[in-house]
């Protein structure tokens, strides 16, 4: 007989139907009644064992993270906490798990522990329910986009560009490392590399985006990027995974517009299909906080701060306004702030962003005109504006709740000779570009775009604190298992 997965048997609920199902055990009480659960949902479904006439050593072998297969009748539950059980006539195991060696246990484990058996975590139902809402995201993230007549881009992993300057790069090759080839100067000679030039995993999609945007339209990638920093905090990866949509035509307004609409269609989507999942994952939280002082506490519930998004308007001011707000601020005056602002030109820092999003304006706030000096050379240069310090871009960050910054972007620079200018100001030779610039002398045309890391979305749906734990296999310094 078909397998069926529990989350259709619970779903449909046959009653008086033959089934078979299987699955892990996840708790065996009585020697008859085993919690079986498959990874199709966050909930288990009750196989009723009939143990008198179950042969003892079949009985023997079910324990915690054991795979079976059950068939049997489906009935209605006499018992409380399901409305069906599958009462079983024929009881198979599958794989046999040892108690004494599995590393897994039934009880509540530590983050950190379950980090370190990273190829074991899927298991639980707390990991287990950060990647069923990870996929949910991922599928949420390109049903927006296809509806709204996107086009999906695969841009480079491989690159020879730097996009930005976003941070150090990994570099690929196949020069041997003992004894590379070298220029009469000295320098390793990369014209005999494989690529016949320098090459490195890329930091962004971005010019590679624009590129398709200039034809297509609109476009959007979503695909790993990767950063060589010694960083070894809770919001750094090595390698993780970025939504970068770029589209002609549009300005920094319509920009704003399409990021706060994504925003709040993929986390309604994950309220509306993944319910059961954000459930255990807020019960969680709640037992997480009761350890904590109460000035550090949440002041929302994980699906409080999920509605907050929904419901909620996005504010929109600009860099300068921020920084007065933040200047005059009680934290600030009170020296509160570990880093505290001083005046307009401060690069901000995750506490002032949840100032304004938590305590100041409680909404999201998106962050507009920057100082052109602590942003990327691609953004578009502002005309200036009477109370601004100095010169500025068309740049934008939205700001969430608990965890600050979650998309960064801006309206390009359309204007050849800006942008040319623009890149000797910050030393970027541009031969090395020359393909980028390219758009800008045959049909230029004002556009814009930005990008969302994943992962950060994913923290902030599931309400994780580490980003390690919400991707399956993290990369980090020291750290490149599986």
């Amino acid at each position: 007989m078909k397998r069926i997965k529990i989350a259709e048997l619970l779903r449909t609920e046959p009653v008086g139907t033959e089934v078979t199902v299987k699955g892990w055990v996840k708790a065996f009480r009585n020697n008859q009644f085993i919690a079986l659960n498959d990874g199709s949902t966050s909930n288990n479904i009750q196989v009723v064992v009939d143990f008198e006439h179950t042969d003892e050593a079949t009985l023997a072998r079910i324990k915690f993270g054991a795979a079976i297969s059950a068939k049997g009748l489906l009935i209605e539950s006499q018992g409380k906490g399901q409305k069906v059980e599958l009462k079983a006539t024929e009881l198979e195991i599958l794989g046999d798990c040892n108690p004494d060696e599995f590393p897994l246990q039934p009880k509540k484990q530590s983050l950190e522990f379950l980090r370190e058996n990273a190829h074991l975590r899927f298991r639980t139902n707390t990991f287990a329910a950060v990647f069923r809402i990870r996929h949910a995201l991922a599928f949420a993230i390109h049903k927006f986009f296809n509806d709204k007549g996107f086009f999906y881009l695969h841009t480079p992993v491989i690159t020879s560009s730097d996009a930005e300057g976003a941070g150090e790069m990994f570099r690929v090759t196949t020069l041997e490392l003992d004894k590379p080839p070298r220029t009469e100067s000295g320098e390793i000679d990369f014209s005999k590399d494989f690529f016949g030039r320098s090459t490195n995993l890329t930091v962004s999609g971005q010019l590679e985006g624009e590129l398709a945007a200039m034809a297509l339209g609109e476009i959007y990638t979503f695909g790993p990027t990767f950063r060589a920093e010694n960083s070894n905090t809770t919001r750094h990866l090595a390698e993780f995974w970025m939504i970068e949509p770029e589209v002609a035509f549009n300005d920094l307004n319509d920009n704003m517009n399409l990021a706060e609409e994504m925003l709040q269609y993929v986390i309604n989507y994950a309220l509306e299909h993944c319910a059961d999942d954000l459930k255990i994952l807020e019960e969680r939280l709640i037992e997480e906080e009761k350890s904590k002082p109460q000035e550090q506490r949440s002041e929302m519930s994980l699906t409080e701060k999920l509605r907050f998004v929904i419901d909620n308007e996005f504010v929109k001011i600009t860099y300068t306004e921020a920084i007065d707000i933040l200047k005059n601020s009680t934290p600030n005056k009170k020296g509160k702030f570990q880093y505290p602002v001083e005046g307009w030109g401060t690069d901000l820092q995750s506490e002032h962003e949840r100032f304004l999003v938590e305590k100041h304006f409680k909404k999201p706030v998106i962050l507009t005109n920057y100082p052109a000096a602590i942003k990327a050379f691609y953004m578009r240069q502002d005309e200036p504006k009477e109370g601004v310090p100095g010169p500025t871009v068309s740049a934008m960050d939205i700001l969430f709740p608990g965890i600050g910054e979650i998309v960064g972007g801006s309206q390009r620079e359309e204007r050849y000779d800006r942008l040319v200018k623009r890149m000797g100001e910050m030393h970027i030779p541009e031969h090395e570009l020359s393909w980028y610039l390219d758009t800008r002398r045959f049909g230029s045309c004002p556009h814009a775009g930005f990008g969302l890391g994943f992962e950060r979305l994913i923290l902030f749906v599931t309400g994780m604190t580490n980003i390690r734990d919400v991707i399956a296999f993290p990369r980090y310094p020291g750290s490149a298992e599986f």
